[in-house]
C-alpha cells in the first residue's frame, strides 16, 4: 500500500476521481484522519469517490441569506474587547505598548480572585479621564480594545503556557493590526527581535505578515488598501 498524505487524500476527494474509480488503498487511513470517518466506511470495496460531493464553502448568496438585518435594539452595540490570557504582564505590556504602539487605558485588580485585567487600545493617553469612575466608563466605551488577563503567579511557573489556537485542537486564530506600510512595520519588528510566523514576502498571500506576542498569540499585520489585491 502506498502512503498518502491527508492533503493528497483531500485533493482526491475534492477532484472526485475518474468515473467509477474507487478509493486508492493508500488513501484509506489518510482520509480517515482528515474526515474523521469510521474506517469501515472507507474501505475501497464500498467507498466510490465519484459519489462524494465536492467540498466547498458557502456561496456569497448563501452567506448573506442566512444573515439577518440587525434588530433595532442592537443599534448601539459595539465590539468592545477581545480577551487574551497572558503569562507575564511585564512582557506583554512591553510588547503591546513599545512594539505595537498601544496605550494602557486601565488596570483592574481583583485581589480576592488573584487576577488582574489590563485594557489596551489605540487611544491618545491625554484623552483618558483622571477620575476613576469616568475612566472606567470611558475605557469600556472604546471600540476594539484588547483585554489582557493575568492570573497571579503564572509568570513564575516554568511549565505554564497558553494555547494560541493555531495547533490541534485548533480554535482561536489571531487578532489583526492595520498599518500604513507593512514592509516598514515588519522591518522595525525584525530589528526589535519580534518572532515571525509569516513575513510579507512568504507564501502565496504577499504583502501581509503574522507575528507572535510573548505568549505565542498570532497577530496579523496588514494594510487596508493592499487587502483589495488579495481578496
Amino acid at each position: 500500500m502506498v502512503a498518502v498524505s491527508g492533503w493528497d487524500a483531500l485533493l482526491f476527494l475534492t477532484l472526485g476521481g475518474a468515473a467509477g474509480e474507487k478509493t486508492p488503498e493508500g488513501c484509506i487511513s489518510a482520509i480517515d484522519t482528515v474526515l474523521n470517518l469510521p474506517a469501515c466506511l472507507l474501505s475501497s470495496s464500498n467507498f466510490n469517490m465519484s459519489e462524494q460531493p465536492e467540498l466547498s464553502g458557502l456561496s456569497d448568496e448563501a452567506a448573506f441569506d442566512v444573515c439577518s438585518n440587525p434588530d433595532p435594539s442592537t443599534k448601539d452595540f459595539l465590539l468592545q474587547q477581545t480577551m487574551l490570557r497572558i503569562k507575564d504582564p511585564k512582557k506583554s505590556l512591553d510588547f503591546y505598548t513599545r512594539i505595537l504602539g498601544m496605550t494602557l487605558l486601565q488596570k483592574c485588580d481583583f485581589p480576592t480572585m488573584k487576577f488582574s485585567l489590563y485594557f489596551l487600545a489605540y487611544e491618545d493617553k491625554n484623552d483618558i479621564p483622571k477620575d476613576t469612575k469616568e475612566r472606567t466608563a470611558w475605557t469600556f466605551s472604546r471600540k476594539a480594545t484588547l483585554e489582557l488577563t493575568h492570573n497571579w503567579g503564572t509568570e513564575n511557573d516554568e511549565n505554564q503556557s497558553y494555547h494560541n489556537g493555531n495547533s490541534d485542537p485548533r480554535g482561536f486564530g489571531h487578532i489583526g493590526i492595520a498599518v500604513p506600510d507593512v514592509a516598514a512595520a515588519c522591518k522595525r519588528f525584525e530589528e526589535l527581535g519580534v518572532k515571525f510566523v509569516k513575513r510579507p514576502d512568504d507564501g502565496k498571500m504577499k504583502g501581509l505578515a503574522f507575528i507572535q506576542d510573548p505568549d505565542g498569540y498570532w497577530i496579523e499585520i496588514l494594510n487596508p488598501n493592499h487587502m483589495v489585491t488579495l481578496i
